[in-house]
């Protein structure tokens, strides 16, 4: 059960439960926040993910709207040069800020992400990425619905709720829509609006005029009792919760403050006039915020559409800008800021993200500058707890000309499942019925319905461990040599980035000597040698600088 009001302006729903529905465990344990972010419409993966070792095939077969190679204007940013090479995937030029957000540990991809007989349906597919099921089951419930029912007391609602365990709604929905991942069986989807910040006033519902029948809509006294009863008494005791959380979330809204951050707002190159504004932006400053107030909702869906990119997926001028670009650059700018928000406010260690989109397109590109409906594509997982990294490969499909769709490398349940298991904690104990519970199927040897067994992925962290050793394999400054030198030495350095590099050298005390090197320096390892003639013997530190990433080495001259 949904009911939808706005804050600050955006339309939000709170997730309920049917008193006929009786929750299993005694209370949330942990602080942990989901964020699903739902790319409405079916995204392209591979103008997302461009492949590197494929590229020449890759462009052969999508030629009108395929991203230029690295070295062209505009061309693909290179992800990650320590993958092996049937993994190696560049970004979308527009998403300069995921490059950023992985460099630094806060990304993790999937590859080939789908399902068995994967449902070309916007509506239908959507409904089985949200249900958890397979492509032919009919759940009345979404996964998410049926995770929250195992982790709340066994209460009712509405009477129970909220209470001074659970203040807050389970789960918040941005937008209008009633989406089937927060049901659980026997919901009924109702909407009642409020129309903006300051006016959180509910009239009550006026029912039927009619002297057998309560004035507020209720049924009559004969039929106290009765599921007719029940479940319309239920809809209209929501009217009061809903009056009891828009008073909350003003609260912890206000108690949040605002941030200092300037979330990007607007695409700053060429797209249609209705792709240009940022829709993320509002709403995860709103989540940030309400967060750093104290809201205890577990679980958040965002969206942004116009992923549905038949026609005019970029402009005919320049396959880089457009439709699609614009949605690329406003997901990973806003969830940039986003992360950045959350670190400002402490809260980076509680949340995380990721995406879910209902189909991937297909290779090969159509004349009208777009892709039609496929099937596999990728997945984003954002945020301090996620295991950094690229899992999967570069769609084999695409060098195969009598394929038309990207495969399935990874089933999206066990995206899931993985992540609520290790993120959410929904396997702290009894992991395997609680996993069963929420994908059913999954941890039994039959598997799903559809065959499917649960298979364990590096996406998440049970405990945040730190990034080091992913940054490390990425970016070094090694010892130089020789060291000690005279009047040259080779500086050894890798960067997992195009850019500048600056090495300078300075005394014990701090004092600039002379910058080494201060160049633009493509992703991978190198060695330069550096002219040290003029410097007097001594020893000195010499300092690497490139983007996030510095480190410094000693050095010793003699004569």
């Amino acid at each position: 059960m949904s009911i939808p009001f706005t804050i600050g302006g955006i339309p939000i729903k709170l997730m309920a439960e049917s008193p006929l529905v009786k929750m299993a465990r005694a209370s949330i344990d942990n602080d942990r926040v989901l964020i699903i972010l739902q790319m409405h419409g079916g995204n392209d993966g591979l103008n997302t993910l461009i492949p590197v070792e494929a590229y020449d095939m890759y462009y052969s077969r999508r030629a009108n709207i395929a991203i230029p190679a690295k070295n062209q204007s505009r061309g693909y940013i290179p992800l990650d040069n320590t993958l092996p090479s049937n993994a190696q995937v560049g970004l979308h030029p527009d998403m300069v800020n995921m490059k950023a957000m992985y460099d630094i540990g806060r990304v993790a991809v999937v590859q080939g992400v789908s399902y068995k007989n994967n449902n070309g349906s916007h509506f239908r597919g959507r409904d089985i990425w949200f249900m958890g099921g397979a492509a032919d089951e009919y759940l009345q419930s979404g996964w998410v619905g049926r995770y929250l029912q195992n982790e709340i007391a066994p209460k009712v609602y509405p009477e129970d709720f909220p209470n001074a365990e659970m203040r807050d709604p389970l789960a918040i929905e941005m937008g209008s829509d009633v989406s089937l991942i927060f049901h659980q069986e026997g919901n009924i989807p109702t909407s009642i609006s409020i129309s903006s910040l300051s006016d959180f006033e509910l009239d009550d519902l006026e029912g039927f005029v009619d002297e057998d029948v309560d004035p507020r809509g209720l049924p009559p006294d004969y039929l106290t009792g009765s599921p007719y009863y029940k479940e319309l008494d239920w809809i209209l005791s929501l009217e009061d919760k809903t009056k009891d959380y828009a008073q909350r979330l003003l609260q912890v809204y206000a108690a949040g403050g605002a941030t200092s951050l300037n979330y990007p707002e607007i695409y700053p190159l060429n797209a249609p006039k209705g792709a240009l504004k940022n829709p993320l932006t509002p709403q995860l400053k709103l989540i940030a915020r309400m967060l750093a107030g104290g809201c205890k909702t577990k679980v958040f869906l965002v969206k942004i559409g116009g992923f549905d990119t038949h026609a005019d997926q970029v402009e005919k001028f320049n396959p880089t800008m457009g439709g699609h670009a614009a949605l690329l650059y406003h997901i990973s700018s806003a969830m940039k800021s986003f992360q950045e928000d959350l670190r400002q406010r402490g809260l980076e260690d509680r949340v995380m993200t990721v995406t879910t989109s209902e189909f991937g397109r297909r290779i090969n590109s159509n004349g009208s500058f777009g892709t039609d409906h496929g099937t596999g594509g990728p997945l984003f997982i954002f945020g301090k707890g996620v295991k950094p990294g690229v899992v999967g490969v570069v769609p084999p499909e695409i060098s195969d000309t009598s394929k038309g769709n990207i495969g399935m490398q990874f089933d999206y349940r066990n995206v899931y499942a993985n992540i609520m298991r290790d993120w959410m904690l929904a396997g702290d104990s009894n992991a395997d019925q609680k996993l069963n519970d929420i994908f059913p199927g999954l941890m039994t040897p039959a598997g799903t319905k559809d065959g499917i067994t649960f298979q364990e992925l590096p996406l998440a962290n049970q405990i945040i461990t730190g990034v080091d050793e992913f940054i490390s394999d990425r970016f070094s400054l090694h010892h130089c040599y020789p060291n000690p030198a005279k009047e040259k030495t080779t500086m050894h350095f890798a960067v997992n980035n195009s850019g500048k590099v600056s090495i300078q050298l300075l005394d014990t005390a701090g004092k600039p000597i002379r910058m080494l090197i201060d160049a633009e320096y493509a992703s991978g390892e190198h060695r330069v040698e550096v002219d040290l003639k003029g410097i007097s013997a001594g020893n000195y530190i010499y300092t690497l600088k490139s983007g996030f990433f510095s480190d410094a080495k000693k050095l010793s001259i003699s004569k």
